[in-house]
């Protein structure tokens, strides 16, 4: 029998305890050990929340590894490479690559009767995949794209429809600046909104059919390949298999393959994404430190105020090491009791904004429109063994006081 275990039990259901001085101090410590569990689980729930939103719509729109022409640049006039080459779509077969599609881009101008607008126009080929977009349209619907039929129907985001004042079904023209000017008439299908900016005043989605007529491209050709893997924490590995398979070909007749992924395509937007991990920890280190100061405080004054028992324990030959475990012991069960509450209201507050979106955001500032949560058991349970963990071992300092005690002058008056 763990005889230490079980006087710790007794003091923590005692009544008696209800009514003493340590009472105050305890619920004190106790509701400060649950507030920063809860900040804890808020903080965690937010941040990986909010990164794995904004990734995901980063990605969604632009993929994860992207395969290009060595000769492009940073414009959206791009250097064409052949569509028929020998890892596509076979490149689909290695482990961890779930597509690959192509893709081309012409910057243009959109012109309405009283605006214009200069956007880059994306050509996408039969075998594009509609996921991302079919969960942010807000209107309309995505077109088929035929590979024996070309259709001049596009999607638009809903910033450029409220700018220039378009709805589905409404023609858009465009006018492509070279020589000769070229222009082109489309009907729009959908109206799409990713919440990010960057993409949204952008970027409007065609057939690819069309991008490569007005590039004066033949059907074999293409701005480059967009490949899609199966799990985000494999990018830079992925990305190192797809340059060994495409990045090294060096052939004077060949296209010169640059490969490049999403990070680095879009590296100010993960940097910053990279920034709230720092928060995190920081916010983590803080509430640790505030519930750990907490308890300390709280046995500091419950070993004061059970002075005397500690000096009968002494008496009856328990030693210091012995008594110690029990106020340890009995301080894990008021931590365990703040980890409890802490956890309920923490989680609760979780589920009500992921299901009702209580709280909203600026997708002007922060790419989406309300706070985003991400509530994941292996983040609780290390959250709450971590938080048990550290705690209790910050009393054991503080619990050497016992050591201190004589046990004549702690039964002298009782």
């Amino acid at each position: 029998m763990n005889t230490e275990l079980f006087i710790a039990k007794r003091l923590f259901i005692s009544k008696e305890n209800k009514n003493a001085i340590s009472n105050s101090v305890i619920k004190i410590a106790i509701i400060g050990i649950a507030l920063g569990m809860i900040i804890m689980i808020l903080s965690i729930a937010i941040v990986t929340g909010f990164k794995q939103e904004v990734r995901r719509k980063v990605v969604g729109f632009g993929s994860h590894i992207i395969i290009t022409n060595y000769d492009s640049n940073l414009s959206y006039e791009t250097a064409p490479i052949k569509k028929n080459q020998s890892f596509y779509p076979d490149i689909e077969s290695v482990e961890g690559i779930k597509h690959i599609q192509t893709f081309a881009v012409k910057a243009g101008i959109i012109k309405t009767k009283e605006d214009i607008q200069g956007v880059v126009l994306k050509g996408i080929g039969y075998e594009y995949d509609w996921s991302f977009f079919k969960n942010n349209i807000i209107e309309g619907e995505n077109f088929i794209v035929d590979k024996n039929l070309k259709t001049d129907k596009v999607l638009i985001s809903k910033y450029i429809a409220s700018l220039l004042k378009l709805k589905v079904g409404d023609p858009l023209f465009m006018y492509f600046v070279q020589k000769p000017v070229k222009s082109r008439r489309f009907e729009i299908s959908g109206i799409y909104n990713t919440g990010i900016e960057e993409f949204d005043k952008t970027f409007i989605i065609t057939d690819i059919a069309h991008v490569q007529k007005l590039n004066d491209w033949s059907n074999n050709q293409v701005s480059g390949f967009e490949i899609i893997i199966d799990d985000f924490d494999n990018l830079e590995k992925m990305t190192s298999e797809v340059f060994d398979i495409v990045g090294t070909i060096y052939d004077e007749n060949e296209d010169q393959l640059k490969v490049k992924n999403i990070r680095e395509n879009y590296q100010q937007i993960f940097d910053w994404l990279k920034l709230s991990d720092t928060n995190v920890w920081i916010i983590l280190g803080l509430m640790l430190l505030v519930g750990g100061f907490n308890m300390i405080s709280g046995l500091l004054v419950i070993i004061l105020e059970r002075t005397n028992m500690i000096g009968i324990l002494k008496a009856l030959g328990a030693k210091n090491f012995s008594i110690r475990k029990i106020f340890i012991y009995y301080a894990s069960f008021l931590i365990g009791k703040g980890l409890f509450w802490g956890n309920l209201i923490g989680i609760t507050l979780c589920l009500l904004q992921y299901y009702f979106h209580i709280f909203k955001l600026d997708p002007a500032s922060y790419y989406i429109d309300n706070v985003p949560i991400n509530l994941k058991i292996t983040h609780l349970l290390l959250l709450n063994t971590g938080t048990l963990f550290i705690t209790t071992l910050m009393l054991i300092i503080p619990s050497i006081i016992i050591a201190k005690i004589s046990p004549v002058k702690a039964i002298k008056f009782t």
